[in-house]
C-alpha cells in the first residue's frame, strides 16, 4: 500500500435586495431527475491506492478503462484518492484509500479490498452521494444523511467529529430533512427541505461561512465552555445578515467554495478561497462572510463546480463559462490567455449543447447532449493518453469509448471517473488504444 500523500492546504462587493419578510420555502424531498438513467463506470488516471477499482495489479491509466461491476450505476463521485458509485438500488459501492475512513468500510479483510469496489452498510436507500479529499457522504431516501472518513486542515486530521474520524456511516444533520448534499476538499454542505444551508468541516479559507477569519482555525480561542473543534465540526446554519431573511434551494461546493443559489431568485451567495477570483468576487482574499457574487447572480447555472483555484459554470441553455486561475490549461481559454477574473464563455464549446460539468483539482470537463468527454487542464487525469497539459476543451477518444454516451463526470485528485450508456456491455475488455 503506497503511503496515503498529505495535501497542502496553502494558499497564495456588493449587497442583495431585502426582502420585507422571510421567504417561506418547503423543498421537496424526492429522488434527483439526474437518477433516473443508469450505465457503466469508466476511469482514468492514477490507481495507486486503488481509486480505480480495477484490482491491485492496475495502479494507472492514460485512458478510460472499464470497470468490472455486477450493478447498475446511476451516480458516481471522485474523491481525492477514492471512489464513490450509487447503483440503481440505492446502495452506495466505494473502493480506493481507506487510511482514514473515506470508504466506510472494513477492508483489513483481504488485501486488495480497498482496490475493488464493496459495498457500505446504510439503513436506507440513497439517493445522492459527495465525496471530498478524505470523507465521503449519503444522502438518504428519507431525508437523513450519513458521513464517514475525515477531514484535515493546516494542522493534518482534524477529525469527522470531536471523537475523531469516522470509519463507518455517522448519522448527522439530526431533526431536519435535508434535500442536496456536497463536499469541497475538507468541508460538508447541506440544505434542508426548509432552504436552510449547513456547514461543518475545515473553515480556515472561508468555506463554512459561519465563522470569522480569526474564529476559523481549530487553535482559535473560543469563549468560556466553547469546544473548538467541535463547533467547526458541528453542522451549523450559515451566518445571514438578519436583514436579508434569506432562504436557498440549491447548493454546490468546490474543493475550498461554497455557492448557494437564493430561492426563487437567480442571486448566487457566496464565500471560502478567492484568491484567484473564482468566486466571482472582486477581491482577491478569503471569503469568510457569506456574500452576493453579482457575477454569478446574472445567469442562472444548472451546474457549478470549484477545482482548487478555477470555477466552472454550466448555464440552463447548456453553455459553459470558466473563471480563475489559468495555468495547466484548466480555464479550457487557449494556451495565451490571462487569468480570468469574469465568467468567460469558454470558445471551444460555445457551438455545442453541455449536459455537465466536473472540476478536478486543475483539471475540467463537459459532456455534450451527443455524450461526447471533452477535457482540459493538468495532463494525467484527461484520458487522452499522454500526460501533456490540454489548453483547450479536448474531445476524448478511446476503444472503451466507441457505442458509448457519457452523462456525467465527476474528477478526483488525481483520477476521473464517468458514466456512460452503452451498447458495448462487454465488462473484461479494458485494452488502451
Amino acid at each position: 500500500m503506497s503511503t496515503k500523500r498529505r495535501r497542502s492546504n496553502s494558499v497564495k462587493e456588493s449587497s442583495a435586495p431585502k426582502l420585507s419578510k422571510k421567504t417561506k420555502v418547503v423543498i421537496e424531498h424526492a429522488v434527483p431527475s439526474g437518477l433516473i438513467k443508469s450505465g457503466v463506470v469508466l476511469v482514468t488516471g492514477a490507481g495507486d491506492v486503488g481509486q480505480l477499482g480495477l484490482g491491485s495489479d492496475i495502479l494507472e491509466k492514460s485512458r478510460f478503462a472499464l470497470v468490472n461491476l455486477e450493478h447498475e450505476i446511476v451516480d458516481v463521485c471522485a474523491g481525492g484518492m477514492h471512489t464513490m458509485c450509487l447503483t440503481k438500488m440505492g446502495r452506495v459501492l466505494t473502493f480506493g484509500c481507506n487510511d482514514e475512513g473515506a470508504l466506510g468500510r472494513v477492508t483489513t479483510d483481504r488485501e486488495d479490498a480497498e482496490f475493488t469496489p464493496g459495498e457500505v452498510e446504510l439503513p436506507e436507500e440513497v439517493v445522492q452521494i459527495s465525496a471530498g479529499d478524505s470523507h465521503s457522504a449519503a444522502l438518504l431516501k428519507d431525508g437523513r444523511v450519513f458521513i464517514w472518513g475525515t477531514f484535515r486542515d493546516l494542522h493534518g486530521n482534524l477529525g469527522l467529529t470531536p471523537n475523531g474520524n469516522e470509519k463507518f456511516p455517522y448519522e448527522i444533520m439530526h431533526d431536519h430533512v435535508v434535500v442536496k448534499i456536497a463536499s469541497g476538499a475538507d468541508h460538508f454542505v447541506s440544505l434542508t427541505s426548509h432552504g436552510d444551508v449547513y456547514t461543518c468541516g475545515c473553515a480556515e479559507q472561508g468555506q463554512l461561512g459561519r465563522t470569522s477569519e480569526r474564529g476559523s482555525s481549530r487553535t482559535a480561542r473560543s469563549g468560556a465552555g466553547v469546544d473548538q473543534i467541535g463547533k467547526l465540526l458541528h453542522p451549523s446554519i450559515i451566518t445571514l445578515k438578519p436583514t436579508l431573511k434569506l432562504r436557498f434551494d440549491d447548493i454546490w461546493a468546490g474543493t475550498y467554495t461554497t455557492f448557494a443559489k437564493v430561492a426563487r431568485r437567480n442571486d448566487i451567495f457566496v464565500f471560502g478561497l478567492n484568491n484567484y477570483i473564482q468566486l466571482g468576487l472582486p477581491s482577491a482574499k478569503p471569503q469568510f462572510s457569506v456574500k452576493l457574487s453579482k457575477d454569478f447572480s446574472s445567469r442562472k447555472w444548472k451546474l457549478i463546480s470549484g477545482g482548487q483555484h478555477h470555477t466552472i459554470a454550466l448555464d440552463e441553455d447548456g453553455v459553459t463559462y470558466a473563471i480563475g486561475r489559468k495555468e495547466y490549461g484548466r480555464l479550457g481559454l487557449g494556451n495565451e490567455c490571462n487569468d480570468s477574473e469574469e465568467l468567460t464563455v469558454i470558445p471551444a464549446l460555445k457551438d455545442k449543447k453541455v449536459i455537465n460539468v466536473c472540476c478536478g483539482s486543475a483539471t475540467s470537463f463537459a459532456v455534450t447532449e451527443q455524450g461526447e468527454l471533452y477535457a482540459w487542464g493538468m495532463g494525467g487525469p484527461l484520458g487522452t493518453g499522454e500526460d501533456e497539459d490540454c489548453f483547450v476543451p479536448t474531445l476524448i477518444k478511446s476503444k472503451q469509448l466507441i457505442d458509448r454516451q457519457i452523462f456525467k463526470v465527476s474528477g478526483g485528485g488525481q483520477h476521473t471517473v464517468i458514466l456512460a450508456t452503452t451498447t458495448n456491455n462487454n465488462k473484461t475488455d479494458n485494452i488502451e488504444s
